[in-house]
């Protein structure tokens, strides 16, 4: 017969059928963490009730422009667990972090240069670089998928009425030289969404929801492992206490003043603005 001692240990076996090997590992160490976590913490059964509930209305908060359940990861600092186990990358490389809860639409194809602030409304910015191999190789044809909130903190699946779909992505292929440069509006610190259950977990922990300025990037080149990762903008409010634990030293880029008539004509944009340069390192695969 079962009891709260045997139990543990009859699920485990209850795999013991279980064909692919890495599934039986991931469900053995599923069930025992869970199992040891009701011990320590003398769950009962109200409490289970409750985080049941939770879930479900997780679930239920997810569309296709939304992803509750990547926003309760992120809180809970698990995306960034994952990511940074996963994120064994040669020194020198740009550190990956967390992807957010907004990759949720495709980006449009841009041409170099293209203003992917549609809506205008902050502070212009021209965001340029180029990517490279470890060894300081260009990568011509390299892809660049980019995204960002406007100015006000909002991203465009937030706000259908308001922004054009589209707006504040882009996806870029660096030149011959491995080179990438855009217009965009400097970005904002935001808050993530709050109204649905992880906004209630913020609350209910006394947790502010806020994260620092930056963009969104995935670099990609053939024969290199594409890197998920932000720039934060150096001297953003929430630097030292992002709401998802997704702020890397290496990732910090100043966003200069700019005031120089002849890169505002190169760039086709007014003057002044601000300026982020910086290189995407990327391992070979």
């Amino acid at each position: 017969m079962t009891t709260d001692v045997t139990v543990t240990d009859e699920a485990v076996a209850s795999l013991e059928g279980t064909a692919d090997p890495r599934l039986r590992e991931l469900l053995t160490g599923l069930i025992r963490h869970l199992h040891a976590f009701a011990r320590e913490t003398r769950l009962t059964q109200a409490e289970w009730e409750r985080a049941i509930g939770f879930l479900t209305e997780t679930g239920k908060m997810c569309t296709d422009t939304r992803q509750e359940f990547i926003l309760l990861s992120d809180v809970l600092g698990m995306s960034m667990l994952v990511e940074t186990i996963n994120g064994d990358r040669a020194a020198g490389s740009t550190e990956s972090t967390v992807l957010g809860p907004f990759h949720m639409t495709e980006s449009p194809v841009r041409e170099l240069g293209a203003n992917i602030d549609l809506v205008g409304g902050g502070e212009p910015c021209v965001v340029s670089g180029r990517i490279v191999s470890g060894d300081g190789t260009p990568l011509p044809g390299a892809l660049l998928d980019v995204w960002q909130a406007d100015g006000n903190g909002f991203y465009d699946v937030q706000q259908p009425d308001v922004q054009p779909p589209g707006n504040g992505r882009g996806l870029f292929t660096t030149d011959a030289e491995g080179r990438f440069w855009f217009r965009t509006c400097v970005p904002s610190p935001y808050p993530i969404p709050t109204d649905g259950p992880v906004g209630e977990l913020l609350k209910a922990t006394g947790r502010h929801p806020y994260r620092p300025a930056h963009i969104h990037f995935i670099a990609s080149a053939e024969g290199h492992s594409p890197v998920t990762t932000h720039i934060f903008v150096a001297g953003s409010d929430y630097l030292d206490s992002d709401a998802v634990f997704a702020v890397k030293q290496s990732l910090v880029e100043d966003f200069t003043p700019t005031d120089d008539p002849s890169l505002a004509r190169e760039f086709g944009i007014g003057n002044p603005f601000r300026q982020a340069r910086f290189d995407l390192v990327l391992d070979r695969a």
